[in-house]
């Protein structure tokens, strides 16, 4: 009863932390405009992501524009449009194993016996997905903090840490969580044999008593 309640939390957290993975790829709020000292685009919010950056000024709808290059990229956001496609990738993988492996499905190429080895794999991936998808959400927060404390950069040019980064954040901790419990409500250390049937085995001392029986008997018709 506890391994399947560990199942399930295990797959609703790494459907979760699917669903987040998505999304932060998609969303343009990696980086926003700051909005500190003297700065004169105050009435303008600029949002930065990984495939468009958006403007909005004041009285005017959001107006989104994809990049024209990638070269027109930071060095970090480049590397990060190809680790999160993984992450995103790995993560989906990883659900889809871990359904396949869960105690409540029955799959004719999946024995109850492997069951277990199949969630293991569904742990190590979900985990794997949370540790690729947390180094480039940390590595343009590290660079964001970088540029806001440098006084070389320029005022207008700082920015701050938008929301998908949080959302990264979180979508990461809620794929290793899920790959922790599927570790441990895996079972490949489980002898395979003890789900097999045990054939019956005759006691010494009747199988003897049933050969002397046959020889008697044997010896008896001949006599005849």
């Amino acid at each position: 009863m506890l391994g399947r309640a560990l199942q399930v939390a295990g797959l609703l957290l790494g459907a979760l932390g699917t669903l987040g993975t998505f999304a932060v790829t998609a969303m343009p709020q990696w980086r926003v405009s700051a909005f500190i000292e003297h700065n004169i685009i105050v009435f303008e919010t600029i949002w930065e992501g990984l495939w468009m950056h958006c403007i909005r000024q004041v009285n005017i709808r959001m107006q989104c524009k994809a990049y024209d290059s990638v070269l027109a990229l930071a060095p970090e956001l480049q590397a990060s449009r190809g680790l999160m496609c993984a992450g995103s990738g790995l993560s989906l993988l990883a659900l889809v194993v871990a359904m396949a492996g869960m105690r409540c499905t029955q799959c004719p190429w999946s024995p109850w016996q492997a069951k277990g080895c199949i969630l293991l794999a569904a742990g190590l991936l979900f985990i794997l997905s949370g540790v690729v998808e947390l180094v480039p959400i940390c590595w343009v927060a590290n660079s964001i903090i970088s540029d806001f404390y440098n006084p070389v950069v320029n005022v207008a040019q700082k920015r701050e840490l938008g929301e998908a980064l949080y959302l990264g954040w979180g979508a990461s901790f809620c794929l290793m969580a899920a790959g922790a419990t599927f570790c441990c409500s895996s079972r490949c250390a489980e002898n395979p044999r003890s789900y097999r049937y045990s054939s019956p085995t005759q006691h010494p001392d009747h199988s003897q008593c049933l050969h002397s029986s046959t020889q008697s008997s044997y010896s008896k018709s001949q006599y005849v």
